[in-house]
């Protein structure tokens, strides 16, 4: 006798309410195995593989192996999945074609001073209203941890977690990355004030804008007397 599902299992293939429940759960924890979302949300990984499938089939979603470290046995490795760019787009983005048009037309009439100011006026008001519940907290790792919950709050869906020898502030959504695929400026300057909010240095690892799954910035563990050395940029992936 089979199982009996749940509500959300028996739901059609293309039900909007959970295929979309399944790809914010992509979006918001990076690339998963349908058996993690299948956990997660509690339904069946059969349940989960339908709307991952209509996702693949949409070009929403993407697929790739899991690391093998993480593997156990011999087996072929789990697959990953990760929203593209279009699953993305289902959650809105910012700007657009137009805004991009606009910063090209401010590039070309007031040159790069003037797209690095444009830039800086944007993250700040981005963090302005969260600022002071930012940098009351006491230690960079306490304030990290404030400042995902702000760019949560702002839609970029952050989560920062201790790897050893600091934070790392993990953003899985970006609702600029078409535009800072082109202006770099954008997550240049966004990184230099999380630096600024945090008060220790930071080195942003990987960006949506240059194809990672997510944004991802480190933050060292500061120590007294330390200069607080970072880890080599070489473009990777969250740890």
């Amino acid at each position: 006798m089979k199982n009996a599902e749940t509500h959300l299992d028996a739901v059609p293939q293309h039900d909007g309410k959970t295929r979309r429940a399944v790809a914010r759960l992509l979006l918001e924890q990076g690339p998963a195995t349908a058996a993690a979302v299948a956990e997660e949300l509690g339904i069946s990984p059969t349940a989960v593989r339908r709307h991952i499938d209509a996702l693949l089939a949409d070009g929403e979603a993407t697929t790739r192996d899991a690391p093998r470290q993480t593997q156990r046995g011999r087996g072929r490795p789990a697959k990953l999945f990760l929203l593209t760019d279009t699953g993305r787009a289902r959650f809105g983005h910012a700007y657009d074609d137009l805004a991009v048009a606009a910063i090209r037309f401010l590039a070309q009439t007031g040159g790069e001073e003037a797209v690095k100011a444009f830039a800086q006026s944007r993250v700040d008001a981005l963090v302005d209203r969260h600022r002071q519940a930012i940098v009351a907290q006491a230690t960079p790792a306490e304030r990290a941890k404030a400042l995902a919950a702000a760019l949560t709050r702002e839609g970029y869906a952050a989560a920062a977690r201790n790897v050893g020898v600091g934070e790392q502030l993990c953003q899985h959504h970006c609702p600029v990355a078409h535009v800072a695929a082109e202006f770099p400026q954008l997550c240049e300057t966004e990184t230099e004030t999380f630096a600024n909010l945090l008060g220790t240095h930071v080195q942003r690892l990987a960006t949506i804008a240059r194809g990672h799954a997510v944004c991802t910035t480190h933050i060292p563990n500061v120590h007294p007397g330390s200069a607080g050395k970072l880890i080599p940029d070489d473009g990777g992936e969250p740890a």
